[in-house]
């Protein structure tokens, strides 16, 4: 009997897919006292929020993409849902929860559209579950993400990484090409 061949296999090995499993990968692995977040920016269009579907799957992450509108409180809820776990009142007591969960299952926390964060005053909120569970958190966001978090020193010095998205190469194009 022939093999069939997949009509709609849409994983392609692109280069801003690895290049976040990868980071990630370097994260989980890190030294002991060494900062456990990190940021993966770049371009619109680049492929960040894909890495970032791929990557919660392979690495059973806890992922949330943040809208413009929300606040903190809003945030945690998101957070906890992802996590299965009903909120608290409080948004103190929801980061209590979210790195108490975190801590137990060891889960990596993926954040895209972190460029809300900061322009609505909720990235201290990120520093506080990084705190308070040491806990892989990656920050995924658009090209100025890394300038936009030098705002905040206490941040901005607690990232292990900076990985730029790369628009697609020619191996990209082949691999998307064969599906």
């Amino acid at each position: 009997m022939s093999e069939t061949p997949q009509l709609y296999n849409s994983l392609a090995p692109l280069r801003n897919v690895t290049s976040l499993v990868s980071l990630i990968e370097r994260v989980n692995s890190r030294a002991i006292g060494l900062p456990g977040l990190a940021a993966f920016y770049g371009h619109s269009g680049f492929g960040k929020t894909t890495a970032a579907i791929y990557s919660a799957n392979k690495f059973n992450a806890v992922s949330v993409q943040i809208k413009e509108c929300w606040t903190g409180k809003k945030m945690g809820q998101a957070i906890l849902a992802e996590l299965g776990i009903k909120p608290q009142k409080t948004i103190s007591d929801m980061v209590d929860q979210i790195a108490h969960e975190l801590l137990l299952s060891d889960r990596v926390l993926l954040v895209d559209d972190a460029q809300y964060l900061i322009k609505r005053g909720m990235i201290g909120l990120i520093k506080d579950i990084y705190e308070s569970c040491g806990t892989t958190i990656i920050l995924i966001g658009e090209e100025e993400l890394p300038q936009s978090l030098q705002r905040w020193e206490n941040i901005h010095g607690r990232m292990l990484d900076w990985v730029a998205a790369q628009p697609a190469c020619v191996a990209d194009v082949d691999h998307l090409a064969k599906i």
